[in-house]
């Protein structure tokens, strides 16, 4: 199927825009790989500390200095429902290199932080700096050098993308990514979000809202609503970082038992010293990126990968922008209604035919490249089948049904629930913001009405719970950006702004701020961009302004004279409160360092020409290195 030409130009335009951050990526790439296994490259002493308290047969493996070492960088702790089932994995993990001649060694642990722990809480403000914080972990796991293959053990809203930073700066290096999968399906989503409204109106006591969200969240395994954490995991299978379908196989099943075992099977298969050669930083390269925003799109996914597609292409030398999204948008249509644009979760769509399905119709409609590479091979194709097992307990792939399991949660290209994707660019002279409009009715998509401007959400909330916002108006939320206060997501206002729009009120949301994942019927024009501390012109926006939202046009505006717009000051505020406190003095860097919103939002740097003539091993024979470019690779793989 030809690639469709919107797909294709934006594709053009992303390598264009690109070249010169990407040739210098590669050659980093280059200049990294060791001919040989890498902890070649290690003095006798550096490789004693290397294996000193390993199992003797482990140990003759890695003194022989022939079968790969595979590193385990693992984001396990027992507070997060979706990483506890990380905590036996290593085993696993060992056991099966094992079967394969290799190794495998824990080569370190990241940080992760659960967003639902510490939504509307001061921890909050450290939730995105959380993603660069584990990219760096990440690198200080593999900078002992020696591993010739990686296994990533991430599932949630910054951690899959701070890993996959990490691992892009470890490119040369192969990875595979392995998923933990969603906890069982709970309480109705419907039923979860009802609570919460009555919650927000004073009309169900804290006592019903804590028993509604432990019968929703209640055991093992991701949350099962398509937030950020499952759209992370939606990307990785559509950029062939995951075995095949391996997202949402519920845990403690034999089935992801197996998949765990047949990742590190692969990871050993595509080490240096396997079968074929496929390093991480040519498996992301500018083809990818666009299918992973192609996939976000058509399943309605988290806007919170607004930033984070940004940080990881630039991990790898591909610059995307807000322009890309937008125009990718308009020709990709929703597939998908998992909550909160919809009813059914995660399981239900796993059920239904999962992301192999969306992957199959993408491909089939000309939306998504298929000559890529993945962790399987060269080729999308391999990534629309479902795994089962066989009679020996070992994973096989079969082809999908034709049809979807359920049409109310999954459709082919050819009967969406939307033609274009739901998530728009929307500009002005406010700043360049997105809004997802998959959930929000097209009768509340175009809002124009006085703003009331907040320094907080709990300043919002307060006005509230006092009664004061009982009318159209559009909440301008303020110093909420990366610079500002880290960025947090502000879920306290979404009840609350649903109980209004349910009310007959003309509400919408302008914020720099995030809402991710979990926003649903309220009009939230989020990210706005640049933010206030970097000149921002929301910062010049005082109440009794009239500010039009309309997804229609695309537009972003405050309906003010220009002549007194621009003879404004910016305002400001006091955000002492949000520099101290719960560990928030030990980010100034970030917030000192951080680049906007639509660059990503992080303090990781496009990377910069280097001298290729001396490799990073100086002094070892690096043996034929490989051409730089990624079609010379995809060329050379392809034999």
């Amino acid at each position: 199927m030809a690639v469709h030409p919107v797909v294709q130009r934006v594709t053009d335009r992303i390598i264009k825009r690109s070249r010169a951050s990407r040739a210098a990526y590669l050659a980093h790439l280059d200049a990294a790989r060791l001919q040989g296994v890498q902890r070649g490259a290690l003095s006798c002493t550096n490789l004693a500390h290397g294996f000193a308290a390993f199992p003797a047969n482990d140990k003759l493996v890695l003194r022989e200095q022939r079968r790969p070492s595979v590193a385990i960088v693992s984001a396990y702790n027992d507070m997060l429902s979706a990483h506890q089932p990380f905590e036996y994995f290593p085993k696993v993990i060992k056991e099966a290199a094992r079967e394969v001649d290799a190794v495998a060694q824990f080569a370190g642990g990241t940080p992760a932080m659960c967003d639902g722990v510490t939504q509307g809480q001061p921890g909050m403000e450290l939730s995105l700096f959380s993603r660069d914080t584990i990219a760096m972990a990440t690198a200080v796991a593999l900078s002992h050098n020696m591993f010739d293959a990686s296994l990533y053990l991430g599932i949630c809203d910054k951690i899959v993308p701070g890993l996959l930073i990490g691992a892009l700066h470890f490119g040369h290096l192969p990875a595979v990514f392995v998923p933990g999968g969603p906890m069982t399906t709970g309480i109705p989503n419907k039923e979860k979000a009802r609570i919460r409204q009555l919650y927000a109106q004073g009309k169900a006591t804290r006592e019903e809202l804590l028993e509604c969200e432990s019968a929703s969240y209640h055991g093992a395994g991701t949350c099962t609503f398509y937030g950020t954490a499952n759209s992370n995991q939606m990307l990785m299978e559509i950029m062939g970082l995951h075995l095949p379908s391996a997202a949402f196989i519920v845990p403690g099943t034999p089935l992801r038992d197996a998949l765990t075992r047949a990742a590190t099977h692969q990871a050993v298969k595509i080490s240096q010293q396997g079968e074929q050669y496929i390093p991480v930083g040519h498996i992301v390269d500018e083809k990818s990126i666009v299918n992973a925003i192609v996939a976000l799109l058509a399943t309605g996914g988290s806007t919170n990968h607004t930033l984070h597609l940004p940080a990881i292409a630039r991990s790898a030398g591909i610059i995307i922008d807000w322009d890309d999204f937008n125009e990718l948008s308009d020709v990709v249509p929703l597939l998908t209604r998992i909550y909160p644009n919809g009813d059914a979760d995660v399981n239900h769509f796993q059920a239904a035919g999962g992301p192999a399905f969306v992957i199959r119709e993408l491909l089939d409609a000309g939306l998504a490249h298929e000559d890529v590479l993945t962790v399987m091979g060269r080729g999308l194709r391999a990534h629309t089948r479902e795994p089962f097992l066989d009679d020996a307990g070992n994973v096989v792939w079969r082809d999908l049904p034709v049809q979807s399991g359920d049409e109310a949660v999954l459709r082919p290209a050819s009967n969406p629930f939307a033609k274009d994707g739901g998530m728009i660019l929307v500009q002005g002279n406010l700043g360049r913001a997105i809004m997802k409009v998959s959930a929000v009715k097209p009768e509340h998509q175009q809002v124009e009405a006085p703003a009331l401007c907040f320094d907080s959400q709990e300043d919002f909330m307060h006005a509230y719970k006092a009664g004061q916002l009982d009318r159209d108006f559009v909440a301008v939320i303020r110093f909420q950006g990366p610079r500002a206060n880290g960025m947090p997501e502000l879920h306290a206002l979404t009840p609350a702004l649903a109980n209004l729009q349910d009310a007959g009120r003309k509400v919408a949301l302008v914020t720099d701020g995030r809402m991710s994942g979990a926003s649903g019927k309220v009009p939230a024009a989020i990210h706005v961009s640049p933010e206030i501390l970097a000149g921002g012109p929301l910062g010049l926006v005082r109440d009794g302004d009239i500010i039009r939202l309309d997804a229609a046009t695309g537009s972003l505006e405050a309906l003010v004279p220009s002549d007194v717009w621009h003879a404004r000051k910016h305002a400001t505020a006091d955000l002492t409160k949000s520099h101290i406190g719960m560990g928030r003095e030990l980010f100034k860097v970030f917030r000192d360092a951080v680049t906007e919103a639509e660059q990503g939002a992080t303090v990781v740097p496009l990377p910069s020409p280097i001298d290729t003539t001396v490799g990073l091993h100086e002094g070892v024979d690096t043996g034929d290195t490989m051409p730089g470019s990624d079609e010379d690779f995809l060329v050379k793989t392809n034999k």
